[in-house]
């Protein structure tokens, strides 16, 4: 490296770090900002290998800095260093420094805490790091961190879920670590709010096939459909019941609808019920789940068979997509294209039929509940209702009335309405 700028960088540095502590209060906030990005740039022209060999101490010094900006020019740098095969080994054999990106976690400053995740998340990609974290006092540090306060426990939680979905070896090193094991007590615990919060991360566990296995051995996955059918009785159940709800949808999805409807039949019954729900979340959720099972046609098939109460829901869902907020609205409209969307390999006659019908359960008159939607001044309705077109066209311009429709389409600022116009042709 150029002699000058490894000298500008050593007094840029020297400069920054030695305003910690004592003699910040000193220091303008300007000049710290300044010294940050004159690093930023500096830094981006020197290798990751040299930052890490030659920076090491200045590293560590940038993580217990009381700016949080150079906290995250740090942790930027260590980001770089992380993603390099040849310098990522000169942070495994620095403890010290791996010790105070775990401390990063347990901050006030959630970007701080992000980057912090991120550099322990991407030093868990090899063998080397799982060991350096899971088998070392790291761990113990890992542990202690959580008991800073609830948020950053979750924060941990958010880690060790990102690292078991790295590989089934990832899950293992976590599950023995016994931090799974403290998630999933949590998820099944008696506090709905804990609930709520714990399984958007065991959904985020499930979308692997090795994390989906694991919580199907661990007997996590009939833990939650037993929840779903105490939620009867749970005053408190709407806190935590769109969660459950939404993993089921994914599961679903992720395996084989008609396997984990057949299985857990709580699961479309709890779907069916929130759609009568007066709370609009309950309903957006229940539409949601519709949207993402009706989203393959496996899963259309199963919908199908619910006979005349799926289109007792899909009329429901057209009326809220009349009537309701323009946010619910725009999910109703999500859902009705997602639905309705078959792949042009599978469409076959039966298939066609079958989806057709479901159209004109949606209104009395569809063509009219359209039409009006896309008669509404805002751009993200007309968008969300010109997807319905483009994937529904044989239905919606099947009648004389159809071209009418298409006018308003032709002059929305969106993208995709060329696409919906030119298959009017």
């Amino acid at each position: 490296m150029n002699i000058c700028k490894e000298k500008l960088i050593n007094w840029t540095s020297s400069k920054l770090l030695c305003s910690s502590k004592a003699t910040v209060k000193r220091i303008k906030r300007e000049q710290i900002a300044l010294c940050v990005s004159i690093l930023e740039r500096l830094l981006q022209a020197v290798e990751p290998v040299h930052v890490a060999r030659n920076l090491g101490a200045d590293l560590q010094r940038g993580l217990t800095h009381p700016n949080d900006s150079v906290k995250i020019l740090t942790l930027s740098q260590v980001g770089r260093i992380v993603e390099n095969s040849d310098a990522v080994t000169e942070i495994l054999n620095n403890a010290e420094l791996l010790k105070q990106i775990v401390y990063c976690i347990g901050g006030d400053n959630l970007s701080v805490a992000k980057a912090a995740i991120k550099s322990l998340s991407r030093i868990s990609l090899t063998q080397a790091g799982l060991e350096a974290l899971f088998e070392s006092n790291l761990l113990d540090d890992l542990k202690r961190v959580m008991k800073t306060n609830d948020i950053v426990r979750y924060r941990v939680y958010e880690l060790i879920v990102e690292i078991s979905s790295l590989s089934p070896e990832s899950l293992t090193y976590c599950t023995t670590s016994g931090l799974v094991t403290q998630l999933l007590r949590e998820l099944t615990g008696e506090d709905v709010l804990v609930r709520a919060t714990c399984i958007e991360m065991v959904t985020s566990l499930a979308y692997t096939h090795h994390g989906r296995q694991y919580l199907a051995q661990e007997g996590v996955i009939d833990q939650i459909s037993n929840i779903i059918v105490g939620a009867e009785s749970d005053p408190f159940s709407s806190f935590y019941l769109p969660g459950f709800v939404k993993f089921f949808g994914n599961l679903a999805i992720m395996d084989s609808p008609q396997q984990i409807c057949e299985r857990y039949p709580v699961f479309m019954e709890k779907v069916f019920e929130m759609t009568e729900s007066q709370d609009p979340t309950m309903i957006g959720v229940a539409v949601d789940t519709i949207g993402i099972l009706g989203s393959n046609v496996e899963g259309k098939q199963v919908l199908q068979k619910t006979g005349t109460r799926f289109e007792r829901l899909l009329m429901k869902i057209g009326y809220q997509a009349k009537n309701a907020s323009t946010e619910l609205k725009i999910r109703c409209l999500d859902a009705i294209s997602s639905i309705f969307y078959i792949p042009p390999e599978q469409q076959t006659d039966d298939l066609l039929r079958m989806t057709e019908s479901w159209f004109s359960s949606l209104s009395r008159d569809p063509l009219e509940l359209f039409r009006g939607i896309s008669n509404q001044p805002f751009p993200e309705l007309h968008c969300a209702a010109l997807k319905v077109f483009t994937v529904g066209i044989f239905f919606v311009f099947s009648g004389p009335s159809g071209m009418k429709l298409v006018q308003p389409v032709a002059t929305l600022p969106c993208p995709g309405k060329y696409q919906c116009v030119a298959l009017c042709y």
